[in-house]
């Protein structure tokens, strides 16, 4: 597009996204990489919750990954349907990045590593916390906490149960305030990964 200029320029819409996302870094009070995750269960009731970032991954075929308890709501979702939506709004930028798209497990390796940079009490958290389900009290998970502490000591390798999602997207849009409500939308699309993007401006 002739006018897709300024914070809207480039080839590459995942380092479109990183950069927008750098710049958040420097602006937002907290959480800069906070996104708002749907889903939508076997039934076609949708779900919606905050997660963070974590990664956006280079390429073609790049994602936008996030890492969860693979048994929870969202884990099970995502399991049944394979797909997921994502929203990042930045109010310091008045900038928000709208993502749709397949959804995949991802790279062990990758899941390893991450897991292993987190703080011991996180990764140990993660071995407690059957995330989703009912607790009897705060006490139950301070003790579930303490028995997994005893289990695995200082070193605990990744849950079998928790790990990343890779999302892939068919559809990222990238959105800008503008005055008197005419904002500045523009979607890159496209059908199936492999395939090229296609960019076009959108109506406010």
């Amino acid at each position: 597009m002739s006018d897709r200029d300024g914070i809207f320029a480039g080839d590459d819409p995942f380092a479109l996204a990183r950069a927008w996302l750098d710049e958040a870094g420097a602006t937002e009070p907290n959480d800069p990489n906070a996104m708002a995750l749907a889903t939508v269960d076997a039934a076609g009731m949708p779900d919606v919750r905050m997660v963070l970032l974590k990664d956006i991954e280079p390429g073609p075929q790049g994602a936008f990954v996030f890492y969860t308890n693979y048994d929870s709501d969202k884990g099970r979702q995502i399991a049944e349907t394979g797909v997921a939506a994502l929203v990042l709004h930045w109010k310091s930028l008045r900038r928000q990045i709208r993502v749709r798209g397949l959804v995949r497990r991802e790279d062990d390796g990758r899941a390893d590593a991450y897991y292993a940079s987190r703080a011991l009490q996180s990764r140990i958290g993660a071995w407690a916390s059957r995330q989703s389900r009912p607790l009897e009290s705060r006490a139950a998970l301070v003790e579930a906490v303490q028995q997994q502490e005893r289990l695995h000591g200082d070193d605990p390798a990744r849950p079998p149960f928790w790990g990343g999602f890779a999302i892939t997207p068919l559809h990222i849009e990238f959105w800008a305030d503008g005055a008197f409500r005419l904002h500045d939308r523009f979607a890159w699309t496209r059908a199936q990964p492999h395939e090229s993007w296609s960019v076009s401006r959108l109506y406010p």
